[in-house]
């Protein structure tokens, strides 16, 4: 995803002009992933019921006259809680760096490190080369060899 508005429209809630004459107006896309355009009607539908400023947006667009219908108004519901949802997805999350496992157990020359852990040796080795990812185990794991 490039933008906000691939994920927008991947989501199938861009705007897609439905005018005809002087009357300008939009519509969903028929397009695009039907189960994400789904969860995005829920998440709006929930947020209409229960999320308070929501709701005041709701009863203002509904005030700017007739042109704002219940459909329109979930229209630009969907389209912000898609741009909502695209940061949380690509925002930079820190991942707890692994590395200093490895060599700490070898440097100390510990071959049963998983007997300790009731763990098959398998899973220490993937946690310690970083292909698979279990914090509290790696933090566990890290103060069991500095206490060993």
């Amino acid at each position: 995803m490039h933008s906000d508005a691939a994920f927008v429209a991947l989501c199938a809630t861009a705007p897609v002009p439905a005018s005809s004459g002087k009357t300008r107006c939009h519509r969903l896309s028929r397009g695009g992933d039907r189960a994400g355009n789904n969860a995005l009607h829920r998440i709006a539908l929930v947020r209409m019921s229960n999320h308070h400023p929501t709701r005041d947006y709701v009863t203002r667009q509904t005030a700017n006259g007739p042109r704002s219908s219940k459909l329109d108004i979930l229209r630009l519901l969907k389209r912000a809680i898609a741009r909502e949802v695209f940061k949380l997805l690509t925002r930079e999350v820190p991942i707890p760096d692994y590395r200093d496992l490895r060599p700490a157990r070898q440097a100390k020359n510990i071959t049963a490190a998983a007997n300790h852990f009731d763990l098959w040796p398998t899973t220490i080795s993937r946690i310690e080369r970083g292909i698979q990812r279990n914090d509290d185990l790696a933090n566990t794991y890290r103060q069991w060899l500095t206490t060993a």
